[in-house]
Order: C-alpha cells, then sequence, then structure tokens
C-alpha cells in the first residue's frame, strides 16, 4: 500500500512539474534613452513569444511610453497605450507581428517588434507608413520575423 501511495505522489508531482514548464512566458523590454543599438531603443527590440506570453515594457530612463501602432497588430488583437514613465503589461494572445513605439520618440526610430506564433499579419504590418528612422528600424526586424 504504501508503494502505491509513493507512486501516486510522484506521479502527481511529475503533473504539476510539467503543468508548470507549459506556463506561459514573461518577456521584459527595457525602454532607454541609450542602449546596445544606439539611443531611445526598446531592448531588445525584437521578441519571439508564443500566444499566452506577457511582454513587460520598464521605463529604465524617464520620457518612454509603449504603444501600439495601428495596422500593425494581428486580427483581434487588443490596441494599447501605456502612460509616460510607466511600466504596461500586455499579453499577446493572437498570433502574428505587433508593432510597438514609444509615442514622443516614434519618428527617432524608437520602435520594436513581437513575433507571436505565426506571422499571420506580416504582410499588413509591413504596409504600414511609418516616420523617419523608424522605417530603417523595421525593415531590420522585419527580417527577423521567423517565416511561418
Amino acid at each position: 500500500m504504501k508503494k502505491i501511495l509513493l507512486a501516486a505522489a510522484l506521479a502527481s508531482g511529475m503533473l504539476a512539474i510539467s503543468a508548470q514548464g507549459a506556463a506561459a512566458a514573461e518577456h521584459e523590454v527595457q525602454m532607454l534613452n541609450k542602449g546596445e543599438k544606439g539611443s531611445m531603443v526598446f531592448q531588445p527590440d525584437f521578441v519571439r513569444a508564443e500566444p499566452g506570453d506577457t511582454i513587460r515594457f520598464v521605463p529604465v530612463d524617464k520620457g518612454h511610453d509603449a504603444e501600439s501602432i495601428k495596422g500593425m497588430l494581428p486580427e483581434g488583437a487588443e490596441p494599447f497605450k501605456g502612460k509616460i514613465n510607466e511600466e504596461i503589461v500586455i499579453t499577446v494572445d493572437k498570433e502574428g507581428v505587433y508593432g510597438v513605439k514609444c509615442t514622443p520618440h516614434y519618428g527617432m526610430g524608437m520602435v520594436m517588434l513581437i513575433s507571436v506564433g505565426a506571422p499571420v499579419n506580416l504582410e499588413e504590418a509591413k504596409a504600414v507608413k511609418t516616420p523617419g528612422k523608424s522605417k530603417k528600424v523595421f525593415a531590420e526586424l522585419w527580417d527577423m520575423v521567423p517565416s511561418s
């Protein structure tokens, strides 16, 4: 009887461990005045995520926010807009690419891309007009999106 109880307890523990492994991940993105790729950047500026993952935008330096870019969200995804100097956490639950900007520094190229599962809206997102240096940054980020 003790062996049966021990086996049941071990099996229960293994189920709990495997369930934890399937839990959604959290990705942290820093909003910086100066980072590895220059000034006014999200770091990292590309995140590969799975549906259900969360993205935490942390304003390490003052004067930044994180906002979704109109036309660069998968169908059914909720647009988001953080406040200046405040952390914002979003959950990416739809497959596709999510374009993100820092509103005050958009033209300076402070943008990033989140790729979730299959890039179902990639062509629509690429068609969105972006200002200033953000065009160049996105040109580099599009190349990082995995094909289906």
